[in-house]
């Protein structure tokens, strides 16, 4: 029977460390962007004591960069 290889191991924990890193640089820096999550397609409905925000459209942009992304990456 084949045991795992250590090296295997390692590689995995260090591409998801830097999966990890990347993601925490991006959050840190969305704020900075002036218009993510104020786009004109962006639902936000206010009331008297409440307030509601969906990102729509921000959110349609950001799948369509990530998939062009990854493509780019994982394709054969």
């Amino acid at each position: 029977m084949d045991q795992f290889p250590m090296h295997t191991l390692g590689r995995a924990l260090i591409v998801i460390g830097g999966v990890v890193i990347v993601i925490g640089v991006i959050i840190l820096l969305a704020g900075k962007i002036p218009f993510l999550g104020k786009l004109p397609g962006d639902i936000n409905i206010r009331g008297k004591n409440w307030s509601f925000h969906f990102p729509l459209l921000t959110s349609i942009i950001v799948s369509v960069i990530l998939t062009i992304i990854l493509n780019l990456i994982f394709r054969k």
